[in-house]
């Protein structure tokens, strides 16, 4: 019986020690998990968002309104009656070849042809011109109100306490809620208007 007491006695002290081994890895594993868990958590604290400049400075309410005069413009219109004009001429003509071609001389067809390349040099040469007049529009749309979105943005990742600003170009998938593009587009409005303002403040 004394025998066996003291091995029930060393059977106890070892499951101690087993126990207190045991809730000593545990302890270490909750350590790294909760230093884990902390890291989730700084990296989490982050505030990101993205914004599409160009999609900003084009979208808000002073381009649109410099867009909308250009293409309401007595040039801009001309060309794009010339254009349509030019393009219709074109698919007549085309139209009409495809049904008469087998009964035509040849010296029909290549007159005929000739008229078409006339018309197909009138449309491209119109569309060329407004290419042009759209591309030199956005330049100046650009070289205008491309400081202000930059200034907007500024404020706006100020103001929210942005710490992590990504191009929308280069996000596959993103919150809506991240997205700050509108709100940079609203900020470009506000500010133009009050250059206005201040113009005509001063003018008084």
């Amino acid at each position: 019986m004394v025998v066996n007491l003291k091995a029930l006695m060393l059977m106890a002290v070892l499951s101690v020690f087993a126990v207190i081994s045991v809730n000593t890895v545990a302890s270490e594993k909750i350590t790294v998990v909760e230093e884990e868990i902390t890291e989730e958590i700084v990296i989490e604290s982050d505030k990101i968002a993205v914004v599409d400049t160009a999609v900003a400075i084009f979208g808000s309410a002073t381009a649109q309104a410099q867009l909308k005069q250009t293409e309401e413009s007595a040039d801009f219109l001309s060309l794009k009656a010339k254009y349509e004009s030019s393009s219709a001429d074109l698919k007549a003509m085309a139209k009409e070849a495809e049904s008469k071609r087998l009964t035509w001389s040849q010296e029909q067809a290549a007159e005929h042809q000739k008229k078409m390349g006339y018309a197909k040099a009138d449309s491209d040469l119109a569309a060329q011109k407004i290419k042009a007049e759209q591309q030199q529009l956005q330049q100046r749309i650009l070289k205008k109100l491309a400081p202000l979105a930059e200034q907007a943005l500024q404020e706006i990742v100020k103001e929210q306490g942005i710490t992590v600003l990504l191009r929308a170009e280069s996000v596959l998938i993103a919150d809506p809620e991240a997205n700050i593009t509108a709100r940079v587009a609203e900020r470009i409005d506000q500010k133009v208007i009050g250059i206005i303002i201040d113009r005509e403040a001063s003018a008084q």
